[in-house]
């Protein structure tokens, strides 16, 4: 009897579900449970835990594809940024190039002559750290006429430059000039061709500045100044000084034109130029083959001023200072129409002004007073009669490398954006008398 009611109660308890037994044996019971069961329990217990331990590396994978697609979101929104950025700022650096061009046109429409009085040169409020559209640019205006063109300039010129030495002043002009002869220490294709990257000399005018850093001896230091890697920073480098695009369109102080004295009759010179007979007929019988330059009308002869008797002579008589000086703007010896390498005396500096009369510093102090003196500085070649020391002999010999106005200017446009601070720098060449005004010269992110 006891053995069939030992039996009942085992077969009901495994007819028991696993969890209620689980539970059974949690309370205590001290009920048997069959062998089987145990391993099948295991088994899906451990199929459990592995599909945990799956679902944690999928959130974990899933958590690091997130966090790297928020990163590379945010990656890509800053060179998204970034790129809008550094177009605005171009466009920003060319709004300064076009404020500029804009200036120069009306100046040019106001005023022929140029000088420091002019709009390009003082006009703070119109070129510094103007808004334009989360920016603000920059320009800085410089006059390419106030400076020693290395095409036109003679060697003496060049050696009044500072750190300039003979061989490099040679190297210049073998590089410029149209043949392969070589220059006590200058250099020409031979020298070039056989460096460890040669190439060859153009032998012809330079093209950019910039191009004098492939002339042998000139390094970025004597060009640059300072360490030859300055931002448009003030330096003793000779970009400041020198030039190839200066020019002087071959026109008077009224935008007339001017009387070729190689070709005007003895008439035309007279009443052109309100002279006297005897002038005119000097003119006309030592001309000869031609003048080259203005500066052949002056002889040792020349007096200082015209005679007060009124009187007019058949003879030929060399031309008074005093009426050279009051012609010299309206006269010319070439029909070109541009004049390259002339040097504005209103808006040169000291430096290029001394290397341009060859050292002479009373000249350039004497220049300096005269302009600084005058509202708009000298009106035109002819108010070099006011300077003091420019003599009979200077005006022979420097007349014709002089000019008061100006074409080409080099522009430097900085600008800067208000969000991310990002910058963009343009330097334009740009030559006013063309119309429209034409960039002869562009370069991007330039420093110098």
């Amino acid at each position: 009897m006891n053995m069939v009611l030992r039996y009942t109660y085992t077969k009901r308890i495994s007819s028991l579900e696993h969890g209620q037994a689980l539970r059974l044996l949690s309370g205590k019971a001290c009920l048997a449970v069959a062998p089987g069961q145990t391993h099948k329990t295991r088994a899906k217990s451990a199929k459990l835990g592995l599909v945990l331990v799956c679902v944690m590396w999928v959130v974990v994978l899933l958590s690091v594809i997130m966090t790297t697609v928020a990163h590379t979101s945010r990656l890509d929104t800053r060179i998204s940024l970034a790129s809008a950025e550094k177009m605005r700022c171009k466009w920003a650096c060319r709004a300064g190039v076009e404020t500029v061009i804009a200036v120069l046109n009306d100046d040019f429409a106001t005023n022929y002559s140029d000088s420091f009085d002019d709009l390009w040169a003082g006009s703070p409020a119109d070129f510094n750290d103007v808004p334009l559209d989360g920016c603000s640019f920059t320009v800085e205006v410089i006059d390419e006429a106030g400076k020693l063109n290395i095409n036109t300039a003679t060697k003496e010129q060049l050696m009044e430059l500072a750190n300039m030495t003979e061989e490099i002043a040679d190297s210049i002009l073998d590089w410029r000039d149209g043949d392969d002869n070589i220059r006590e220490g200058g250099a020409e294709a031979g020298y070039y061709v056989n460096l460890p990257y040669g190439y060859r000399n153009r032998n012809g005018n330079f093209r950019t500045i910039r191009e004098m850093l492939l002339v042998k001896g000139v390094t970025p230091v004597l060009m640059y100044g300072g360490t030859g890697n300055e931002i448009f920073e003030k330096s003793a480098g000779w970009i400041n000084y020198l030039t190839c695009y200066s020019y002087e369109k071959n026109v008077d102080a009224t935008g007339g034109g001017r009387i070729n004295i190689n070709k005007a009759n003895e008439n035309r010179l007279r009443r052109s130029l309100d002279i006297k007979r005897s002038y005119a007929g000097w003119i006309v019988e030592n001309r000869g083959d031609g003048f080259e330059g203005i500066g052949e009308l002056i002889t040792d002869d020349s007096p200082s001023k015209a005679k007060r008797d009124g009187g007019d002579s058949d003879e030929p008589q060399p031309l008074d200072m005093e009426t050279f000086f009051r012609i010299a703007d309206k006269i010319t010896t070439t029909d070109e129409e541009m004049i390259p390498g002339k040097v504005n005396v209103n808006t040169a500096p000291a430096e290029v002004l001394l290397a341009l009369f060859e050292g002479d510093e009373k000249i350039v102090e004497d220049i300096i007073t005269t302009r600084n003196s005058l509202a708009n500085g000298l009106a035109d070649i002819g108010d070099m009669g006011r300077v003091k020391s420019f003599t009979k002999k200077a005006a022979k010999n420097y007349i014709d490398r002089l000019t008061t106005r100006s074409s080409v200017f080099t522009v430097h446009s900085t600008s800067r954006a208000h969000a991310t601070g990002a910058l963009g720098k343009v330097e334009s060449v740009v030559d006013r008398d063309k119309s429209p005004a034409k960039i002869l010269y562009q370069r991007t992110g330039a420093d110098y």
